[in-house]
């Protein structure tokens, strides 16, 4: 599986340099210039690592970390930054990041930084989601209750995936519309296309069975949880 990083990073020349290396190196590279489109990619892409300045247009790099930090706990952080002193690396690593290089650097401390980073982030990683009988395994791509395969279509499963990742928790509409449609801008609601496709849902993880898993909290969103809210 080829590893994905994201760089947030203002200086062209610097951004350019950093991707040629790391896809030479055999990682998958997006680069942003601003904290603004480094907030929307995070918000829409799904990325194994992080590279950010701290000095950027916009929302600044320690915003951005401190978002990052509130949605993901697991996304290593590396910050790459001209500031050297002991306050400026006390904040950034304070603010959530996982390491921090000082500008300039010799691209193979990068890539070895990078490699720990990974490793750790993986042995992190949760491969296998469950609620009750009900269990996932993102590694496969299988979900089975109670010892049953059920099969799911692309989106049911991220939309349980979700579910699941957010169990006893209400996640709404809006969340749904956002982290699993990746609709952020849309001019109309898409809450009916969402309605069918949790019904559809429903209809594999549960009807068959006596425990219901999947509910909805009229007025405000779903839940998956064992007891019903």
């Amino acid at each position: 599986m080829i590893m994905k990083i994201l760089i947030i990073e203002d200086e062209h020349k610097v951004a350019r340099a950093l991707k040629e290396g790391l896809e030479n190196a055999g990682y998958s590279v997006d680069i942003v210039h601003t904290g603004e489109e480094g907030f929307f990619l995070l918000n829409s892409e799904q990325y194994d690592l992080l590279l950010l300045d701290l000095m950027l247009p916009g929302r600044d790099g320690i915003e951005i970390l401190k978002t990052v930090r509130k949605k993901d706990l697991n996304l290593p952080v590396l910050i790459l930054t001209a500031r050297d002193t002991v306050e400026d690396r006390v904040l950034g690593l304070d603010s959530g990041a996982d390491d921090y290089l000082i500008k300039p650097f010799a691209f193979p401390e990068l890539l070895a930084r990078i490699r720990v980073l990974l490793r750790r982030g993986r042995e992190n990683q949760t491969f296998q989601l469950q609620c009750a009988d009900l269990e996932m395994d993102l590694i496969k791509r299988k979900v089975r209750r109670a010892g049953e395969n059920i099969i799911l279509t692309l989106r049911e499963f991220d939309l349980l995936e979700y579910l699941l990742r957010h169990k006893d928790q209400i996640v709404s509409r809006e969340m749904l519309a956002r982290d699993v449609w990746h609709e952020t801008n849309r001019a109309t609601p898409i809450d009916n296309l969402i309605d069918v496709h949790i019904a559809r849902l429903r209809r594999k993880i549960d009807e068959p069975f006596e425990i219901k898993l999947l509910h909805t909290v009229r007025g405000v969103g779903f839940i998956l949880s064992e007891e019903a809210p």
